[in-house]
């Protein structure tokens, strides 16, 4: 049995950026292509429910996490806060890591479900605070473990990057940098991005 992951702190730092955004900031761009404020927040809401269900050997009605901003809900910051709440209080059961679980529409072992909601959510996490001028900062375990989770995948092909914005063609950060800043890296974003 997998020791269960505890996500509370990039969760929490995440619902508290989701709540510090501004309307004013919601067209603004982000370090994932093709994705605005709005379109990154609706992306955050939906994978938070798409990763609780996972994490209960739940099926998801619905689309999951598009990233479509004209869908942000009335109340949006209160409701996804919440819903990033479920998302760590799921993985804390250690039944979530029994067998595999659906992401969306990929199977995989739940120890790995978890990883991949760790990894989207402390990434989306600085996506969506440097796009909106917020504070930053990133437990360093678990910046470590998803460091390590990210670095066992081999990265797109051609500079290919998912649908989702999670990952893009690797940028060359230094051997030594920070362990935040070589996932950033790992992950297609350029450390040092403004909008």
């Amino acid at each position: 049995m997998e020791t269960p992951l505890d996500l509370r702190p990039a969760t929490s730092t995440l619902a508290a950026l989701v709540r510090g955004v501004r309307d004013d900031q919601l067209g603004g761009p982000t370090p994932c292509p093709d994705y605005t404020v709005a379109d990154l927040l609706d992306h955050v809401g939906g994978l938070a429910l798409a990763f609780t269900a996972a994490a209960r050997k739940e099926v998801l009605d619905g689309a999951g996490a598009p990233g479509d901003g004209s869908r942000l809900p009335d109340g949006w910051r209160d409701a996804f806060a919440a819903h990033l709440d479920e998302l760590s209080s799921a993985w804390l059961d250690p039944a979530a890591y029994d067998g595999t679980t659906m992401a969306g529409p990929v199977e995989m072992p739940g120890s790995a479900a978890a990883l991949v909601a760790l990894d989207e959510v402390i990434v989306h996490g600085w996506d969506l605070a440097v796009a909106t001028g917020q504070p930053f900062s990133a437990d360093p375990g678990l910046v470590e473990a998803n460091l390590g989770f990210v670095l066992s995948f081999e990265p797109p092909e051609d500079g290919a990057a998912d649908d989702g914005g999670l990952f893009g063609p690797p940028v060359a950060v230094p051997d030594d940098a920070p362990a935040l800043d070589r996932l950033l890296g790992a992950t297609g974003r350029d450390p040092a991005w403004t909008p």
